[in-house]
């Protein structure tokens, strides 16, 4: 059992990341979907908003600390429901492991390309 302290912080985070997440959530929303319209995503425009750092570090952090605030839910909920000390350790090592792969191919799914990879995509809609 964790100690009460980092059980505090992590309590303390659910309430923060919660807060942060309304936010990025509804920028990640507004950017995508009310400024453009969603009937009209294509590549090009997603290789135009990923080819700016900024969208990259917005999505990093909405993937980050959307990632945390699930996974610590189901450490709770692993916490509540599952009484058997050696299960509970598994469960919760397959949820880390899990969520630590996922986390690792979002982050390199959205910075994969650079600018010039992405090439005649970004420049035609650049010249739009």
């Amino acid at each position: 059992m964790a100690s009460s302290t980092s059980e505090l912080g992590w309590w303390v985070f659910m309430r923060i990341s919660g807060l942060l997440l309304v936010p990025l959530a509804f920028g990640h929303l507004w950017a995508n979907n009310m400024a453009f319209n969603a009937g009209e995503i294509d590549f090009a425009y997603v290789a135009g908003r990923l080819a700016q750092p900024g969208v990259k570090i917005f999505d990093s952090f909405l993937l980050l600390f959307a990632m945390l605030h699930g996974v610590n839910g189901l450490r709770y909920s692993i916490e509540d429901y599952v009484k058997r000390p050696g299960r509970r350790f598994a469960w919760k090592m397959v949820l880390f492991t899990v969520a630590g792969i996922v986390f690792v191919l979002g982050v390199m799914t959205l910075w994969a390309f650079s600018f010039e990879e992405m090439g005649d995509a970004v420049r035609t809609l650049g010249a739009e």
